[in-house]
């Protein structure tokens, strides 16, 4: 990699700032500035991050020579228009996820992405992760046998309440987080989910929508999901990934998760059920390597992309999330009787 691609971050929030910590000191990479509506805030990232410029238009930057990529970093809500302006005036994207927050804005997304000179990447950063990548080869190489079922559960403690209130005005979690994780079963299991069931409930009750899920799915192999989504402050944060075959079982208990020896890194646990032996991994592992995924944006400009998430990937995920949303419904209550059930005398 000779060339030094430039680079403009629009939106200065947390994801804004994970994708600068991890790359702006990088031999291959410019911050030509950093872009937010609140100046103050785009003035204290290109202080920090060492861009040479920042603003609270974008669009200042998308005739220049000097910028080859935009990364779009803002809420969901204005990913489709920034994502239009970026690839008409001929710039590469890196753009968040989830890329809409409606069917019909996605859909419009995808079609533009797939016809655009330009490459357009959706951030999936799982996809980037050693750790899922090492789940995926475990279970292609057979070690727990044919998958029967994963089990996902990302709660959120929504301590910083202003930031996820924000959030929940655009989607769900269960399209926020969940087409992370609804990516995640259909590329591991190597499977297409086909049927979602699901209940969603508010746990706040100054929520903008429902901020709690649960919902099973069933994949084209025989494989079964269960995933559960939530964020609130009423809410214990808890992480589950277990993936389950017909010969044991894999965990992946991330570095922030683990009880003891957080220095080893993520912690994978197989359980082979036929001999009833254990097994761990320790995997050095960057939950969200921004860094990886900017250098797949780059091979992929370049002309030899090296991991295989397509946009149709992200496409499915993101229709199938929509899916989730569209399907899983508030649980209604029905009183069967105002009676209790009196239990019957056994005959003699």
């Amino acid at each position: 990699m000779n060339k030094e691609y430039g680079i403009v971050v629009v939106g200065c929030g947390y994801i804004g700032e994970e994708h600068l910590a991890d790359i702006y000191y990088r031999d291959n990479i410019r911050i030509v500035a950093v872009v937010d509506w609140d100046s103050n805030k785009a003035q204290l990232m290109a202080k920090k991050y060492g861009a040479s410029e920042y603003g609270t238009d974008y669009t200042h930057y998308l005739n220049r020579n000097d910028v080859d990529i935009v990364i779009i970093a803002t809420y969901v809500d204005s990913h489709l228009h920034i994502m239009k302006d970026c690839v008409n005036a001929g710039k590469h994207v890196l753009c968040e996820k989830p890329v809409a927050s409606t069917r019909a804005e996605g859909e419009e997304f995808f079609r533009i992405a797939e016809k655009s000179t330009v490459q357009v990447l959706v951030g999936h950063i799982l996809r980037h992760n050693r750790s899922y990548q090492k789940v995926k080869e475990l279970i292609d190489a057979g070690t727990i046998g044919d998958l029967r079922l994963i089990h996902f559960v990302q709660n959120h403690h929504a301590l910083d309440w202003h930031r996820y209130r924000r959030l929940l005005e655009d989607c769900p979690p269960i399209l926020d987080c969940g087409v992370h994780y609804l990516d995640v079963m259909q590329w591991i299991s190597g499977q297409k989910i086909t049927e979602i069931q699901g209940n969603s409930i508010s746990l706040d009750p100054d929520s903008p929508c429902d901020n709690y899920c649960t919902v099973q799915l069933s994949l084209s192999g025989g494989c079964h999901g269960f995933y559960e989504a939530g964020w609130s402050r009423n809410l214990r944060a808890y992480n589950c990934k277990e993936f389950i075959g017909e010969k044991g079982y894999i965990h992946l208990t991330l570095r922030a998760d683990r009880q003891a020896d957080k220095e080893e890194g993520d912690l994978i646990e197989i359980f082979y059920s036929e001999s009833e032996k254990h097994e761990i991994i320790n995997l050095p592992a960057k939950y969200k390597d921004m860094n990886a995924q900017l250098q797949e944006l780059i091979n992929r400009i370049e002309g030899h992309p090296e991991n295989s998430f397509t946009l149709q990937d992200a496409k499915e995920a993101f229709l199938v999330a929509i899916n989730a949303v569209e399907n899983v419904k508030t649980p209604i209550l029905t009183t069967v009787s105002k009676n209790p059930i009196k239990q019957k005398t056994p005959p003699k």
